[in-house]
This record gives C-alpha cells, structure tokens and sequence, in this order.
C-alpha cells in the first residue's frame, strides 16, 4: 500500500463548550482504490462562534479487491480446523497489551494524565467484554516533539512517528496520541493491510478523547473503542450504505449514513428491517450513546485477528 498517499483526518475542535451541529458526508479517494471515511459534523463555538468541523474517524476503507480478498481468507478460515478456536460466544479472552505513546510540545504541553490513560484501558475494557478480547497496559512513553504534535495528521510525518516509536506491533497495540493542532479524532487501517509484524499497525487518536478529555461530546474514550475495531478488522456500521453486504455482519442492519449526535432514532434504509445501529461502537454518535458490539461482530473481530494477527496478545 502507497502510504505516502493516506491521509489523515484533521480534527478541528476548540476546548471549549460546543454549539449545534449540522452534519455532512464525504469520502476521498485514494489512488490504491480505497477510500477515506470522512463524514462531518460543524459545530459553532459558543463562546468564539467559531465553527469547527469534526471527523469521528479517518478509516481507511479496503478496495474492492481488498474487500473480496478479506472474505476468501475468512471464508476459507471458518471452514478450517483452526476455526473452532474462535466459533461461539464463550471464548478466551486474548489479552492485549497496550502501549501508549503521547506526544508532548517540546515544552510539554498535550499531556494526558496516567489516570485518564488507566480509565481508557478501562473503557476499552467494559466495551469489549464478552468479545473475546481484554487489554491491559504495557506502557507509556511521552515524547516531546513540537513538529510531530502539530502534524500528525501529516501521512509522511505519521510514518515517521510510527517507525521511531513501535514496540512490538506483532503483540501489542500501539495507540498514538497527539494534539488539537494537525489532531486526529481518531484513525485506523484494518489488520490486513501490513504484515503483523509492521511498524504501521496501530491507531492514532487526538489526546483529548480520552475519558476526563476536554472534547464535548466525544470525551469518554469511546474513539479508542470504535478504533480498536477497525484495528480487529470491523467496518463501520454504514459501510455500503443500504447496499449488501454492508458491513459484512448480518446482526447490523443496513444503515445510509453515519448517525451524529444524541443517540438518534432513524431508519435510513427502510427496506432493511430495523432502525440504524445508532448505539453501535462502530457509528458516529456522542460517545455517551455507544455501548454494544454485536455478536457477529465479535465474531468477525476473532477471526479476523486469528488470521491476520495470530500473534497479537500472545
């Protein structure tokens, strides 16, 4: 994969209490043939009345070939031996652990408190119980760099942060935080598109997103959880839009495009029996309304990772 055509998701948000939000949808092309999941939301500072667009995440979306190559793979892992491993919803945990890496200014300012971090490790917790998997912390590094603070939204200047900073990628989950400047909300690629021993897995998320953070409405550490899930290998809730397969789950029901905002009710595809999977980790809504994995997802996390990843949390 060309990562020097990646592009970060800027997350452009003031500390301060938001305003209203109206909501739009866009999705960039790469020249690889996969796709930026970029859906907004402007919010109007109501202190500044500055506006401010938020983009929940920065998924980088298979190709179609890609896509087609990923459902082979889990086809012909199911019908495996290696499959009864994974089959069924009572399964060991694979315990994961977490690195994370902080990157400070040069004067230190970004910084997250180790409290913020261990309630994060608990989100991550609470969201993926019964999933099969748990995570637990490995460490933290902070690093003061003011360039990569600033620009990590930047594909060169990820890189190079990534291949500086990585620890054990084939065991651990590394989770980058950086700042408001070039910050992210969050950002992931799924775990077939390196091998599992790659500098480039892992997820990037902004610093205030964490639980205690300073980002109304998407302050309690739900973007690691809905990023830690397109790093198990699950699209968004909306992928496809009302066109099968969706997102490749058959417990979701289709869904036209991200929910933003307070826990809406809504059925966007009509057609397809059910409301949209509004409360789903992997939508857009407030962090507050995020709370389920469904079990074919679960599933598709667990297999995903047995092929992909095999080595992750052992």
């Amino acid at each position: 994969m060309g990562f020097s055509k990646m592009n970060c998701v800027k997350l452009l948000v003031a500390a301060t209490a938001l305003g209203m939000a109206t909501q739009s949808y866009a999705a960039t092309k790469l020249d690889s043939g996969r796709t930026i999941s970029s859906p907004r939301v402007t919010y109007v500072d109501k202190v500044t009345g500055q506006f401010h667009d938020v983009l929940r995440c920065g998924f980088e979306n298979p190709s179609a070939a890609e896509r087609i190559t990923i459902e082979s793979k889990l086809r012909q892992f199911r019908s495996s031996d290696r499959a009864s491993l994974v089959q069924g919803v009572a399964v060991a945990d694979r315990v994961i652990p977490v690195q994370f890496q902080v990157l400070l200014t040069n004067a230190g300012a970004g910084d997250v408190t180790d409290k913020m971090l261990a309630d994060q490790i608990a989100m991550l917790n609470s969201s993926y119980a019964g999933s099969g998997f748990q995570f637990t912390l490995k460490g933290t590094k902070r690093t003061r760099n003011t360039t990569w603070y600033n620009t990590c939204d930047k594909a060169t200047v990820e890189r190079q942060i990534r291949q500086a900073l990585a620890v054990d990628p084939a065991h651990t989950f590394n989770v980058y935080l950086c700042g408001l400047g070039g910050g992210l909300l969050g950002r992931a690629t799924f775990p077939s598109y390196y091998p599992e021993g790659s500098y480039m897995h892992g997820v990037v998320i902004l610093n205030q997103s964490v639980p205690g953070g300073s980002v109304t409405n998407y302050n309690n550490g739900r973007t690691l959880v809905h990023e830690a899930g397109h790093y198990l290998g699950l699209y968004h809730t909306f992928q496809g839009g009302c066109s099968a397969p969706g997102d490749y789950v058959s417990d979701t029901p289709q869904e036209k495009a991200p929910a933003f905002g307070l826990c809406p009710v809504q059925d966007t595809c009509p057609l397809d029996p059910g409301n949209d999977p509004t409360n789903n980790y992997m939508d857009y809504s407030y962090d507050t309304c995020l709370n389920n994995f469904t079990a074919q997802q679960k599933l598709r996390a667990q297999d995903q990772v047995s092929i992909y990843k095999p080595s992750l949390g052992h």
